[in-house]
């Protein structure tokens, strides 16, 4: 079992790596890139619950068939993804507007990546956790895991404020496209993006685990040729102007 775990990770790795050159050339069909290309879609609101939602299930199936375990460690590093994936799941969608869809192909794929990932995350916590985990709450009181935590919500406040902003750029009945401005839209064009992997870096700075990190990888080899993406697509509708100085994903950098 460890073994087939073990090379379940470094395959998802290898995996991330192919993904990240291939979206540098083909764009996610889904929001603002969606085509008729992509095949049958449904309700976006739908299509986001029954993505998000199986990694929220995952966890919580391997934590109870793992025999419900209490430690300090594991229960807050799951309570980190289960918070993430309760408001991706259950609440993000709520607050969507407009009548947007999203095609099956990509639906799917999201389900695939959900499931997989929440058996990595959950396997790392409650089948081959760390030895470290053992100490208990003085392992979630050291400078690294406080640190982590701490970029963990930075990165969490970040991907919602900029969610907001989004949410709120044109008034009910308003068609037209706007460039964000606030909040890190300043600094770069995928603030959203962005918060979202501060979030895991923290994820992964606090579990300590191969499964977090190359979580991390994953989204960013999904979010940074997305985010490159909507750079160029602004660049098109506004100019590079309006653009300024600002970035793809990673603020001064790129």
């Amino acid at each position: 079992m460890e073994t087939f775990y073990n090379y379940l990770t470094l395959g998802m790795a290898a995996l991330a790596a192919v993904v990240f050159v291939i979206l540098y050339f083909v764009t996610a069909g889904y929001g603002q890139f969606r085509t008729q290309q992509w095949g049958w879609s449904i309700d976006n609101k739908l299509a986001w619950v029954l993505m998000e939602a199986p990694a929220f299930l995952t966890m919580l199936g391997i934590w109870y068939w793992s025999g419900c375990p209490t430690a300090a460690p594991q229960v807050v590093l799951m309570g980190l993804f289960l918070l993430h994936y309760f408001q991706r799941s259950f609440v993000f969608p709520l607050l969507m507007t407009g009548k947007s869809r999203m095609p099956v192909t990509i639906m799917l794929s999201g389900v695939t990546f959900n499931v997989i990932n929440g058996i990595m995350q959950g396997g790392a916590l409650y089948w081959f956790p760390k030895e470290a985990y053992e100490a208990g709450w003085s392992y979630l009181t050291d400078g690294t895991a406080i640190f982590g935590l701490a970029v963990f919500f930075i990165g969490m406040a970040i991907n919602l404020h900029s969610d907001h902003v989004i949410r709120h750029l044109r008034k009910p009945g308003d068609t037209r496209h706007y460039l964000p401005q606030k909040g890190m839209y300043r600094y770069v064009t995928s603030a959203n993006y962005l918060g979202e992997i501060i979030e895991w870096t923290g994820f992964a700075i606090v579990a300590g685990s191969t499964a977090a990190w190359v979580f991390v990888w994953w989204t960013a080899a999904n979010l940074v040729p997305r985010a490159h993406a909507i750079y160029n697509r602004y660049r098109e509708e506004f100019g590079r102007k309006a653009l300024g100085k600002r970035k793809r994903i990673i603020p001064f950098l790129y």
